[in-house]
This record gives structure tokens, C-alpha cells and sequence, in this order.
């Protein structure tokens, strides 16, 4: 796994606003053969983080890149949203993942907050979906029961599990490592899948051979 360097991201491509510090594995610029990409988004109203991560055949898993886009700088909400979809759609039409997985929203005390939540979520989910991507969602319990190993785990200890895993050396801002937390939630949740299908599949072929040695027999 390659370690987290500084590379092509907003500010060095120039989409979007230069909103927010990108960092990006320069080892990593598409996918490889049989690995696929996953898309990870941290939804916010002030700010969303963003990170890719690609998994192999045997759920290995590389850093690939990360940001929080910061939307404080709009005049006012509706803005933000239109910054959300436009840099979520220049993400990925730069880094092509495969696969999206986003943090599924909580129920906030602030309805007015909850509200923009959802907006942000939703204005996320049309930039990807526009490009005929998959979403997957998954609760914070879920994600950081798959990254920490505790549905009660701290953000602190989140970004520390993500940085451990990822091999990312730079210390990671909040919003981008809970989107590589959820990256890596749905490469664990694939390759767990992926382990029943060919156990499932395997069983089927022990019965359907022991029926046929008991038919020879």
C-alpha cells in the first residue's frame, strides 16, 4: 500500500472551488485489473467529506484519495449544494470509482439541521447517481463497527483505525477520514459477500457430488 502524498486533487486540477487541501496516491490514477474503486462520502452541510479507496480480489485495500470540501464560502445554502454536486461530479469523473457508499443520516435534535443534512445527502447522491453509479448506505453504528470494531467508537479513534489501515501517515482531517471509513466499510461488506457466495457455491457442488457417487454406488 502506498502511503498518502500529496498529489492530484481539487486544488491541483482546478475543478471546482480550491475549497479544501486534496491528497491522492500518485500510484494509484485508475484502478487496477480485478480491484475495484469505491467512492466513500461523508455528507455535511458545512462540510462533506470525500474518499476513494480500491480493494482486490482478496479485500486488500489502497489508499486513493481524500478531501473535506469545505462550503462555508458560499453566500448562502442552496450554493452549497450546487458545490457539493459539482465537485462530487468532478471527483468522479477524474478518479472513476465503481462502486459509492455514503453515510446513512442520522436523526439530528436540530430538525432544521436534520433537513440540511439530508439536503447535502441528497445533492451527493444525484452527482454520483448522474453518472449510473450504485449507492450503498450505511449507519455511523455500522461503519465504525466495521473500522473500529465498537459501535461507540470516537472520531478520534476512527481517523487512528483509518490512518492504521490505509497506511496513511499524514494525519487525516475528520470529515475525509470518516469517508474512507465508509470506503472501507463497503470493501469489508463486499468482500464478507463475496466469501458467502463461494462457500454457498462450494456446498452446492459437495451435495450435488456426493448425489452423484451415491447414484453410482
Amino acid at each position: 500500500m502506498g502511503k498518502a502524498k500529496t498529489g492530484f486533487g481539487i486544488r491541483d486540477s482546478g475543478f471546482g472551488k480550491a475549497s479544501a487541501v486534496a491528497f491522492s496516491n500518485p500510484e494509484s490514477p485508475i484502478s487496477n485489473p480485478g480491484s475495484v474503486r469505491i467512492l466513500g462520502i461523508d455528507p455535511g452541510s458545512q462540510r462533506t467529506g470525500v474518499g476513494i479507496v480500491d480493494v482486490d480480489a482478496a479485500g486488500l485495500t489502497t489508499h486513493v484519495f481524500h478531501t473535506a470540501v469545505n462550503l462555508l464560502d458560499n453566500d448562502n445554502f442552496p450554493l452549497r449544494l450546487k458545490q457539493i454536486f459539482e465537485e462530487l461530479r468532478d471527483i468522479v469523473l477524474a478518479h472513476r470509482p465503481d462502486e459509492v457508499a455514503i453515510e446513512r443520516v442520522f436523526m439530528a435534535r436540530n430538525p432544521d439541521s436534520a433537513l440540511k443534512l439530508g439536503q447535502a445527502r441528497g445533492a451527493a447522491i444525484c452527482a454520483v447517481v448522474a453518472h449510473g453509479l450504485s449507492v450503498a448506505e450505511y449507519s455511523a453504528k455500522e461503519i465504525k463497527q466495521s473500522v473500529v470494531g465498537g459501535g461507540g467508537a470516537e472520531k478520534r479513534q476512527v481517523q487512528h483505525m483509518v490512518s492504521m489501515l490505509l497506511n496513511i501517515e499524514r494525519k487525516l482531517q475528520a470529515d475525509a477520514a470518516d469517508a474512507l471509513a465508509v470506503a472501507l466499510t463497503h470493501a469489508h461488506a463486499r468482500a464478507s459477500a463475496q466469501r458467502l457466495r463461494v462457500g454457498v457455491a462450494l456446498a452446492t457442488r459437495t451435495r450435488g457430488s456426493a448425489s452423484s457417487w451415491r447414484s453410482f454406488r
